[in-house]
């Protein structure tokens, strides 16, 4: 499971919250399990792989739009990253 800390070692979530933004160690958990369900629920293992980076960047834009609750962020990335 990746680490919930922005200085943790996991990918991708992590390594992906951009400069100047700013989440907290609760809202990066959010994410982190937002992003662990939806990497299950379309089949993705490999966190260094395209769609698995395309899948985190989604879930921290929809984060970044206000949405905090995990199953909502893991249902509509799943629905945008299955178009």
């Amino acid at each position: 499971m990746l680490s919930p800390y922005r200085s943790g070692p996991s990918l991708p979530v992590n390594t992906l919250l951009e400069e100047g933004y700013w989440f907290t160690p609760e809202e990066v958990a959010v994410l982190t399990q937002a992003f662990e369900r939806a990497l299950g629920e379309l089949g993705l293992r490999d966190r260094k792989d395209p769609a698995a980076i395309a899948l985190a960047k989604l879930v921290i834009h929809l984060a970044k739009e206000g949405e905090r609750d995990p199953l909502r962020l893991c249902e509509r990335a799943v629905m945008l990253m299955s178009r």
